[in-house]
């Protein structure tokens, strides 16, 4: 349940680093769902379902883009129209192709991504004591494979690659970055790139490997739940992947809570499904105004003449 809210987070770190904010995690993500759906139900090729979804969402993610670096536009008007173009569009052209109400056909389970074993963790996962916790690292899918891999892979580049360092740069002083002859604008796309490729992962996850059909508005809110964890996390990588792990541990026990009785009264599904929520408004609540975001984040650059 964490994987599409790692990937999704890890986009709004990339993008708000570069000081572009990202309020459209959502919207991508659910386009690329749909996409991701639609192609793997209709191709039968769930590679090429996540190659498509990747590029429609990278789609969106340059049309925020230029809305915000190229016409220094609302950058939170910007991602709030994305949302809601993306939530529009896929429930119109899905009702348009398939008459379900915006739902796509199941998606066939060769078209899905196949479970994957690690070499030798089957023979030690009847161990004592340690076997039950093999189980939670292997028999996953490749993208949470990949949502893990993301983590370490931008907490190293942020840190240490120049790439990364420039990056950081861009969000905090664009002028100083302007100075020394490099691009704010072309760095900033790279972020909004990097950003539309994990959402597009994000959304192919949700639908191709954890539910197997796309179904209107599936993403849930993840996209807005990401931005708290970004924010709590103070926008760094592992602290955001500790984050999006509460928030998924909580939608899992809203899963397996559902119809359970505490002696003679059963808990509402309502009240196990609304936790991860009112934990994203308490934690917002609690700690936004110790979060210091980057300096530059929302401000549109304009290059000194």
């Amino acid at each position: 349940m964490s994987v599409p809210l790692i990937l999704a987070c890890l986009a709004g770190l990339w993008s708000e680093r570069s000081g572009i904010v990202d309020i459209g995690l959502e919207g991508k993500m659910l386009i690329s769902a749909f996409v991701a759906a639609a192609a793997a139900a209709s191709l039968g090729n769930a590679w090429l379902a996540m190659l498509l979804a990747v590029l429609v969402s990278v789609g969106f993610a340059l049309v925020h883009g230029y809305a915000s670096i190229n016409h220094r536009g609302n950058q939170v008007v910007s991602g709030v129209a994305i949302n809601m173009l993306a939530a529009g569009l896929a429930v119109v052209i899905g009702n348009e192709w398939y008459k379900e109400g915006g739902r796509t056909p199941p998606i066939p389970f060769e078209a899905q991504f196949a479970i994957i074993n690690l070499p030798g963790f089957d023979l030690l996962s009847g161990t004592p004591l340690i076997g039950p916790y093999l189980k939670i690292v292997s028999g996953h899918s490749l993208l949470v494979y990949v949502a893990f891999a993301a983590v370490i892979l931008t907490a190293w580049a942020l840190a240490k690659t120049r790439f990364g360092l420039r990056l950081r740069a861009v969000g905090e002083n664009p002028h100083a970055v302007d100075t020394a002859g490099i691009s704010v604008a072309l760095l900033r796309y790279k972020a909004v790139i990097l950003a539309g490729i994990l959402c597009g992962l994000a959304g192919t996850y949700l639908s191709v490997a954890l539910q197997g059909s796309f179904v209107r508005d599936m993403s849930g809110g993840r996209g807005f739940m990401a931005l708290a964890a970004l924010i709590f996390a103070n926008w760094r990588a592992w602290p955001s992947m500790w984050a999006c792990l509460l928030f998924g541990y909580l939608q899992a026990v809203g899963l397996r809570m559902q119809g359970v009785k505490l002696g003679t009264f059963e808990v509402p599904v309502q009240f196990i499904n609304m936790l991860p929520y009112v934990l994203t408004v308490v934690l917002l609540a609690g700690f936004i105004g110790k979060s210091i975001p980057p300096r530059a984040s929302g401000l549109p650059y304009t290059k000194d003449r």
